[in-house]
């Protein structure tokens, strides 16, 4: 599962997506690039605190996406989506919308959290897919985000009342 995990994650990186761990250089990206981050996620995965949704169709992945629990007091009401991914083979199906709602579900009667977040990245049409799936944006860091030289990108930050 792990391969196809980093070789969905490869495709979107590559594909102009906004998903790129920390630790890893710029694209292009090799899924081996990012075995890394994903041992670091496996290693956390946790029913109450950390999850990893999949999506498959006709047997194969499909997308993925991280639901975090925040773990301080203060706002341990709330929930971060991550990674919100769908392979390059399956736009335009729904995936992401599907993935959407089932972390919320997730989020609201299995984890008993209140509140998501997430942040995406402007310019790739993100913020209008968040909000069609029920998300309003509540700020902006303008300028955040490098993707190239002269080429800064606001960073978008969304929220969804569960």
């Amino acid at each position: 599962m792990r391969r196809e995990l980093t070789d969905c994650w490869a495709g979107v990186i590559n594909a102009g997506g906004a998903v790129v761990p920390m630790d890893c250089p710029l694209p292009p990206v090799t899924p081996a690039t990012l075995e890394p981050a994903m041992e670091r996620i496996a290693a956390q995965l946790s029913p109450q605190r950390l999850r990893l949704l999949r999506a498959t169709v006709g047997g194969s992945l499909a997308g993925w996406l991280l639901l975090r629990r925040e773990q301080h007091p203060l706002v341990a009401h709330c929930g971060v989506v991550n990674h919100v991914q769908t392979h390059v083979g399956f736009r335009g199906l729904g995936v992401g919308t599907a993935l959407m709602r089932r972390a919320a579900r997730i989020a609201r009667e299995e984890m008993g959290l209140e509140r998501l977040q997430l942040t995406a990245r402007d310019g790739l049409g993100l913020d209008a897919f968040y909000r069609r799936a029920g998300w309003r944006e509540v700020g902006r860091w303008p300028g955040a985000l490098r993707v190239a030289p002269g080429d800064d990108r606001d960073e978008i930050l969304m929220s969804l009342e569960l």
